[in-house]
Formats: structure tokens, C-alpha cells, sequence
């Protein structure tokens, strides 16, 4: 077969309504897309008008759903109303036995397992401040992370235990363990710290806002030290509503009407959402987690990642949305069991954490083509969601990071912070309710980064007539050669359309002559031959000649990602020798 062959599709259906148009309907007074404006520490900012007011309004409407399935995983199913009746039983524990008040931090250190659900709402609900830690972090790192949030109490998995047993003497935070056999001295088990839990059992009382703490999500720490993400109660809440104004704009681009469109969702029921990304990531929390809970879904947990058992458990549980980041996706879709399993239940596939090259939507489309397709961006530091992208504008415009949601403002800037016209590559800048209060006990950085409500990016972008989104690099990544500016994301699209590529890495190598050439790492598909040469050639008629990479690796081993999906491409350059004097 062609490489013309391989990378044909199907037909794309194109929208049949315009963007304004869209809008006009969807923002309404008296609708479920209602805005108003609220001020948010000193600054003016377009709300959702019936976006929960806290964490605690989501658990409580867990009553609503009764005996549909809230959590799976393995064997075990948690309905709803049992999720409500744990999350109140530990919320009571967490305030009459270790004294957690109103602004208090707790600790979650753990894989992806219930308890991690549980202990995040029980937190939340009360006033306290819920720190997820990085799973993946060493006892260090975590003795990091519980130093500086000053937490009171840590919840955590025997796994994390382990790794912080010599630091949990010097550590003044107290011990909830998760499914393992062994504690320390004055640590109490789970069970042991909720007893007997009555299905009538109810939240403690709490006078919770909008606008104060609820998290602090740590920044993954790629360049320097993480940094707390002070979060909000309206800044998680508002990702509830922004992912339905989503679906719902992305349907009726296609022409249909807003009570089409809720009929049509009211008809398939309660979503069955397969999480992959990991709880303590914004993303996994914010963009997946709370509205498949809050929306009276059900929450299908890994203990890790597989792309087999990701399958296999769509089939099993009948899932019915999946998101996770784009090399997740490559590894489902190049797995020779693809076609094993029944994955007729799976609508919607979304991509997240990460950027998704385009051509990997194309390859997506080939081999599961039935679904809605969509990708989003956002940070930490805007509670995951800013843009979206779904439906067939992402599939006509699949380099794009899609459209701000209604109650979102993007800008592009120059260096001397002037707002950039359409087409103009600038720094993206941020205002919205997701953007969260500052950093932890970080001025200097807070000062930095946010602006009169405005969220400084680091990412580099343009924006186009209509207002889509594109991000075309990291600040820091971008590679200057020879007085020309080469953005890594586009040269990583190009090698990525070939269709022998499952990932690549683009950075910079230094050069004497030109200061920096172009360097990529590229990871084949299992099965698949491809020299530097052919990529060369393949890369020739699609991008300037100086963009091309003048030197390639090519691997058959994954590249290193951190728990968000970003590359780790520091690494690479030192394992390569391309890291120069940056070390």
C-alpha cells in the first residue's frame, strides 16, 4: 500500500452553521448556557450563571443518581449513593478526629483508585484544600510536596508509603493508608478511620463560596521546582459547564437545535467515561473526573495504563468516552488487537494533556472513524480547559487547539505585551474563570505569571480570523537556526504525518554555525522500517528546507513522557549528547 493510500480517510461532514449563529442560540438568558459577570479577585470576569457553586454541591447531587454506577475498578462498583455515603463518612472523620478545618490541606498520594475519589471530595466538601501529589514523584519529591503545602493529613497508598519512610518522622502530617498491609507507627487504615459507614450517613456542615481554595495542583515541574496552583471551587466547577457548552456547540455546527441535541444526550443515558490519565494531573481530575461525576456518569479507574486492557475494559464496561493524551491514542490504535474487541459503545475520543499532531487524527479516523473526535487546551494554571476543539471543525482544522468556551478570552501578545492581529505568532494569554488564584507561597512567580486576571501561557500561538487557536510551541522550545525561528510542534506534525511514525520528539542541537540545528527522536510503530534517509525525503516537499531535521535517532522504545503526557525533551538531548552547555 501507498503512503497516498495509508493516509486517505473518510469523507468529513462540513458545519452547516456558523459560529455566531451557534452562539447566538446557545447563550441565552434562562438557559443552561447562561453567563453573568462576578469578580474574582478585583477583576471582572464572565461566569457561568448555573455552574455549582462547590465540591460539595457535586457530591451532594450524587443523591440524585441513586443506584447508577459512580466508580469501577477491577471487580469493585461504587453507586452513587454509596460514593455519597464514603465521601460524607470521611468527610465527618476528617474534621471530629484530625481537627481538618476551613483551609486546611490533605494530602493524596495514590495510583488511580476510589479512595482518591472519595478522599478529594471529602476534602473539598468541608472547606479543606485537597493537594494531589504526583504518584509518580520519589519519597523526596513528595516530601517536597507535603513540606510545602504544609499539609495536615496525607492519604496515601502503600507504594507512596514506602517511598517516603524515612521522611514520615520528620514529616508533622497525619497518616491515612490505602490498601496496604504494612504502616508506620501512628499511621490508621482506611477502613479502620471510616468504620461502619451508614447509607444514610451525611456531610458535615460547611459555609463554603465560590471563589476560595479548594486545590493545589502542582505544576509537573519540567522546568524548575513545581509550583502549587492555588484552585478555586468556581475554577473546577466551570470545566463542568464548558465540556457540555462544548458538545453541545460542536453538534449544532451541524445544524442541529439545542433541544435536538439534549434529547439526543437525555436518550444515551449516563456517560461511561474509561479514565487514563492520572487523577493528580489537571486534566485527569478536572476535565474527566468531575464532570462524568457530576453529571451522574460513571468513572471507569485503571490501575495503570495498558492499551490492551484499555480495550478490553470499552468492551466489558460498554465506555463511551475516553480522553487521554495523543501517545495513549497511537498505542490503541496501532495495537494489533484493535480489532479483537467490540468498541461499538465508544463515542467520543478526546485528546488532552498534550498536543495531538494531525496526523494522528487522520490515523484515528481510519481505524475508528465512528466516533466524535475533539481536543482541548489548557493548563494547570486555567484548571485545564480553555479551548476546545470537536466535531468537525477538528477534523477541517485538526493543527488547531479550537475555539475559547463563551466564558474564556484569548489574546496573542508581542514581547512588549501589545495584542497581536490574526495570523501573528505571539505569546497566548489567558482570562477566564478557570484561571486560577496564584501560586503557593510564590509572589514573585505569581507576579510573573498573572496579570489584572490574565493568565501568561509560555506557549506561543496565533490566533485566525474566526478565532481558532493555534499553538505552535513552547517559548522555551522554540529553536533559532541561523536567525530563522523554528517551531518544534510544526517539524514534529510533518514527521508525524508518515505513516511508519508513532511518536516524535523535536529540539534543538547546538551548532557552531548556525547556533542551533534541528534534531528529532523518532519512535517507529511496532512492525514498521523507516531510515533517515526515506524521512528526509518524506519531509522535503512539506516543510522549509531549514526546518528539516539534520539529525535523527530512530527508536523503537517509548520516549520518556512525564505524568501529564509532555515529553520529557531535556532528557533527550542528554541521552543523545545534543544538550550543549544547557547540560
Amino acid at each position: 500500500m501507498s503512503v497516498e493510500d495509508q493516509l486517505s480517510e473518510p469523507e468529513i461532514a462540513r458545519p452547516t452553521r456558523s459560529l455566531a449563529a451557534v452562539t447566538a442560540r446557545l447563550l441565552v438568558s434562562g438557559g443552561p448556557f447562561e453567563m453573568e459577570t462576578a469578580t474574582v479577585n478585583g477583576v471582572a470576569v464572565r461566569v457561568w450563571k448555573h455552574a455549582p457553586a462547590h465540591m460539595r454541591a457535586i457530591v451532594e447531587s450524587s443523591l440524585e443518581h441513586g443506584q447508577t454506577p459512580a466508580l469501577v475498578y477491577g471487580e469493585e462498583r461504587l453507586t452513587h449513593a454509596r460514593f455519597y455515603a464514603l465521601t460524607a463518612a470521611l468527610a465527618r472523620r476528617l474534621a471530629d478526629d484530625y481537627g481538618v478545618a476551613k483551609g486546611d490541606r490533605v494530602a493524596i498520594a495514590m495510583r488511580n483508585y476510589p479512595e482518591w475519589v472519595v478522599a478529594f471530595f471529602a476534602a473539598t466538601s468541608i472547606g479543606a484544600i485537597a493537594v494531589p501529589l504526583n504518584s509518580w514523584w520519589s519519597g523526596p519529591e513528595l516530601e517536597f510536596g507535603l513540606t510545602d503545602s504544609g499539609a495536615k493529613v496525607l492519604v496515601a497508598d502503600g507504594e507512596r508509603i514506602e517511598r517516603l519512610s524515612e521522611a514520615l518522622g520528620r514529616l508533622e502530617v497525619s497518616l491515612i493508608g490505602v490498601r496496604t498491609e504494612e504502616l508506620p507507627e501512628g499511621a490508621r487504615d482506611w477502613e479502620a478511620v471510616l468504620g461502619a459507614v451508614d447509607a444514610d450517613a451525611r456531610l458535615p456542615e460547611a459555609d463554603l463560596a465560590p471563589d476560595e481554595p479548594c486545590t493545589l495542583f502542582y505544576t509537573s515541574g519540567t522546568t524548575g521546582r513545581p509550583k502549587g496552583a492555588i484552585g478555586s471551587h468556581r475554577n473546577l466547577a466551570s470545566n463542568i459547564v464548558s465540556g457540555s457548552y462544548s458538545r453541545f456547540r460542536s453538534l449544532m455546527r451541524l445544524g442541529l437545535e439545542m433541544e435536538e441535541v439534549q434529547a439526543y444526550i437525555d436518550a444515551l443515558g449516563p456517560a461511561v467515561v474509561l479514565c487514563v490519565l492520572p487523577l493528580f494531573h489537571a486534566t485527569g481530575a478536572q476535565t474527566v473526573m468531575l464532570p462524568t461525576l457530576a453529571n451522574g456518569g460513571t468513572l471507569v479507574l485503571m490501575y495503570k495504563w495498558d492499551p490492551d486492557e484499555a480495550l478490553r475494559l470499552v468492551e466489558r464496561e460498554r465506555v463511551t468516552a475516553i480522553t487521554a493524551v495523543p501517545a495513549m491514542i497511537s498505542q490503541m490504535t496501532a495495537s494489533p488487537r484493535l480489532g479483537e474487541f467490540d468498541l461499538g459503545s465508544l463515542m467520543v475520543l478526546g485528546s488532552g494533556g498534550a498536543p495531538a499532531a494531525p496526523a494522528l487524527v487522520s490515523r484515528t479516523r481510519r481505524s475508528m472513524h465512528e466516533m466524535l473526535l475533539g481536543q482541548g487546551y489548557g493548563l494547570t494554571e486555567c484548571s485545564a480547559t480553555a479551548t476546545v476543539n470537536g466535531g468537525s471543525d477538528y477534523l477541517l482544522r485538526p493543527e488547531s487547539a479550537g475555539l475559547p468556551v463563551a466564558t474564556v478570552d484569548v489574546k496573542v501578545v508581542d514581547p512588549e505585551e501589545r495584542e497581536l492581529p490574526p495570523g501573528e505568532v505571539g505569546e497566548v494569554w489567558i482570562k477566564g474563570p478557570g484561571v486560577v488564584h496564584g501560586y503557593w507561597r510564590r509572589p514573585d512567580a505569581t507576579a510573573a505569571t498573572f496579570t489584572d486576571g490574565w493568565l501568561r501561557t509560555g506557549d506561543l500561538g496565533r490566533l485566525d480570523e474566526e478565532g481558532f487557536l493555534y499553538i505552535v510551541d513552547r517559548a522555551t522550545d522554540m529553536i533559532i537556526r541561523g536567525g530563522e525561528n523554528v517551531y518544534c510542534a510544526e517539524v514534529e506534525a510533518a514527521v508525524h504525518e508518515h505513516p511508519a511514525v508513532g511518536e516524535v520528539a523535536v529540539v534543538g542541537v547546538p551548532d557552531e554555525v548556525y547556533g542551533e540545528e534541528v534534531g528529532a527522536v523518532v519512535r517507529l510503530l511496532p512492525g514498521r522500517e523507516l531510515t533517515e534517509a526515506e524521512l528526509v525525503d518524506f519531509l522535503k516537499p512539506r516543510i522549509a528546507g531549514y526546518k528539516i531535521p539534520s539529525h535523527v535517532r530512530i527508536v523503537t522504545e517509548d520516549l520518556p513522557r512525564n505524568a501529564a503526557g509532555k515529553l520529557l525533551k531535556k532528557r533527550l538531548k542528554r541521552e543523545y549528547g545534543w544538550a550543549g552547555a544547557e547540560g
